[in-house]
């Protein structure tokens, strides 16, 4: 059967893979193609390639049906190493060029522009290999569009092998690429079914418990993370949930793998000891080597967990990780416009990781002096033979600064003294390489994540720097990409955004803008929360299960409509929806908001109970938290508001609700809570208020 000779083709390309740059443009090239006029940075990369690449679009597709070829569907995005590995081996070679132009048309495609044809052909790869695939990801598919096979990351000779390979399949055995088409899109359709579950709802702590208790055994207690084998990715909804769940049920086992994972990501080598900010994951189980690309998604979500962790432990690391993390978003991801760029490349000079490493003589000379660079070896594991390969150094602290001053003999304030003065001298060095390319695209999803950052950081430490750019970025959002009826663009660069959102960008904002309303009481941002999650419900909604499709119904249709339900480094659309309609559905009293969201979650039940990962369902068990713990309104009216606000932030209760004002304002919890000359505290829960404070100590009593 055609499948079982499909399959060995697969072996080899989760082995080498960006796992689940440059722009360029201008006449003075060999080869030109129909990307040249495309504003992503990966779209851009391959413009100039001799294969004649087209983007994801009617013309291709079209191109495809009149001329009867297969379809190469090519998926990766900028910052990924092994798509410009795969670029530079077979796309830039004549040869492989003419095979690929003269038997197929080849479409390129940037994952981060278009995650819904991504994840059709993401789909297709699993289904066809068994096992996890990444990018860059390459799909044959017959004219129509339906593929047959997907891969990733394949060597020159092995890519011509497979090009050769269904260029002979179509000549003598298309009836069977035919039926092989027709399986895999029947995989596809199903891959996300999901049923309307009609049972009563309850919601109890025992299903939670058992998944905690799961999450415990698979989680790593020593170095942190999820498992305790590589690669580790941060998951940062997953160490969320842990968080949310031990503030709620105190358990030295929750707290020792939560820990381990704060601490061990912070201090590891994914972290960025000099310029701030995370790599994307770990290539092994101890934290220590990054895959060196830098995505705001990942340091978003970071921000907010670490924000979190300081609020919950008021732990100094935890702070600083946050301020570090948030000066490089502004030094390198930051556009003039409000905007947030998209990633930092793996590689510079066409070597992954270049720019972070470095040698030990290196470190020695630019220090110039003998009792720095014996503190600093000490403090960030620096060795002359290095830490990695080829001789060099990532920077990971093994040990907490009071361990190393000991051992140094010198006292902790010493230390950090000289650290410092050193981290600033590598830090100017570090500057003058040549730097990681740069994808300036603006997603509205990953800025929505962003800007939650800035406002879980802001409410953590009180910055008014935090709370000023947050509003800035939210400003952009609505300028840039919202349109008046709610409708949301997906992209902007170079001043255009022609990409019509998907679920993601609307349930990332309105989380965004319920953030930023309670950092600043502007009814503003509610407004236009509600705006947005009223678009959403009318055009992604399924009418049948009550859940919401990934594209809008007034997208061209692909093979088929996804539902994004499952969890993972960044929270599944699904749930972002969900918890975002019952934080809304409490704001502004609209209890069929909540309904919905509660039999969102009912309906995820089922997959509950297969024992899946937590993991993968952490962001849906932090709003099941919120179902067995409501939450508390905390409403704060007069004068003095905004200072009362700040303070109550600076604690951690994962279930307390904002909301306040000068003045009563519209939202209806608030009518009736202005005391001339005072401001009173109301602590409510489901709409019902204790007697009123006005001391902060006094409320925080009431939780």
């Amino acid at each position: 059967m055609l499948i079982k000779r499909i399959i060995p083709l697969l072996l080899f390309t989760t082995l080498f893979s960006c796992k689940s740059q440059h722009t360029s443009q201008g006449s003075n090239h060999q080869y030109n193609n129909a990307l040249v006029n495309q504003s992503s940075p990966y779209l851009l990369q391959h413009a100039h390639n001799p294969v004649n690449w087209y983007p994801w679009g009617d013309e291709a597709l079209e191109k495809a049906k009149a001329e009867n070829k297969l379809i190469i569907i090519s998926v990766g995005y900028a910052a990924c190493h092994w798509c410009h590995v795969m670029e530079h081996e077979s796309f830039e070679d004549t040869a492989v060029a003419k095979v690929m132009n003269d038997n197929f048309v080849s479409i390129k495609v940037d994952r981060e522009e278009r995650p819904d044809v991504d994840e059709v052909y993401m789909t297709a790869c699993q289904l066809a290999s068994g096992r996890g695939c990444g990018w860059p990801l390459n799909a044959i598919a017959l004219p129509d569009g339906r593929p047959v096979w997907a891969g990733t990351y394949f060597p020159k000779k092995k890519w011509v092998e497979v090009l050769e390979y269904f260029i002979k399949s179509k000549e003598e055995e298309y009836d069977k690429l035919e039926e092989y088409a027709g399986q895999l899109q029947e995989g596809i359709k199903s891959s996300d079914n999901i049923t309307f579950n009609g049972g009563d709802i309850n919601f109890t702590k025992d299903r939670l418990q058992k998944a905690m208790g799961q999450f415990q055994v698979t989680a790593d207690g020593k170095k942190g993370g999820i498992r305790v084998s590589s690669p580790k990715f941060p998951m940062p909804a997953a160490w969320e949930f842990a968080m949310k769940w031990q503030h709620f049920n105190p358990d030295p086992k929750t707290e020792k793998v939560l820990n381990a994972a704060l601490d061990n990501m912070a201090m590891g080598g994914i972290y960025d000891h000099l310029g701030g900010g995370f790599a994307r994951y770990s290539v092994d189980d101890e934290w220590h080597i990054p895959h060196f690309e830098k995505m705001l998604y990942d340091n978003g979500q970071l921000v907010s967990l670490y924000s979190h962790a300081y609020q919950s432990t008021q732990n100094p690391m935890y702070k600083q990780t946050v301020v570090e993390s948030l000066q490089f978003i502004e030094r390198e991801l930051m556009d003039r416009t409000g905007g947030f760029y998209s990633s930092l490349d793996a590689d510079s000079e066409g070597e992954e990781g270049k720019f972070y490493v470095w040698k030990k003589a290196e470190i020695d000379s630019i220090l110039g002096d003998e009792t720095a660079s014996k503190y600093f070896a000490e403090y960030y594991d620096v060795k002359g033979r290095g830490n990695w390969e080829h001789g060099n150094n990532t920077l990971i602290m093994r040990k907490l600064p009071a361990d190393v001053a000991k051992k140094l003999k010198v006292s902790e304030s010493d230390l950090k003294t000289s650290i410092d003065a050193s981290r600033k001298k590598l830090m100017s060095a570090r500057d003058s390489r040549i730097r990681p390319g740069l994808d300036d695209k603006i997603l509205t999803s990953w800025n929505g994540l962003m800007l939650k950052g800035y406002c879980d950081a802001y409410r953590a430490f009180g910055d008014e720097h935090y709370r000023k750019i947050a509003i800035q970025n939210g400003n952009f959002i609505i300028d840039k990409m919202m349109q008046k009826d709610g409708r949301l663009n997906r992209n902007y660069k170079d001043g255009k955004s022609v990409i019509n959102a998907f679920l993601d960008d609307y349930a990332n904002v309105i989380t965004a803008f319920v953030a930023l309303y309670e950092i600043t009481f502007d009814e503003k941002w509610l407004k236009k929360a509600e705006k947005l999650t009223t678009y959403a419900i009318e055009h992604f909604k399924d009418e049948k299960t009550g859940m919401f499709f990934y594209t809008s119904k007034l997208d061209p249709k692909l093979i088929a409509r996804k539902m994004e339900l499952t969890d993972n480094v960044i929270p599944a659309s699904n749930s972002m929806m969900a918890r975002g309609l019952f934080a809304l559905g409490t704001y502004l009293y609209k209890n069929e908001w909540k309904e919905m969201s509660s039999q969102m979650l009912h309906n995820m039940i089922g997959r509950f109970d297969e024992g899946a990962e937590v993991g993968f369902y952490a962001n849906w068990f932090q709003l099941w938290l919120d179902m067995v713990n409501p939450p508390y309104e905390v409403a704060m009216v007069g004068d003095n508001h905004d200072a009362i606000r700040k303070e109550i932030s600076t604690k951690y209760i994962p279930n307390a609700f904002l909301l306040g004002g000068k003045n009563e304002g519209s939202l209806e919890l608030l009518e009736g809570k202005l005391l001339e000359g005072e401001t009173m505290i109301y602590v409510c829960q489901n709409k019902v208020c204790k007697l009123p404070v006005t001391e902060v100590e006094k409320a925080l009593e009431l939780f």
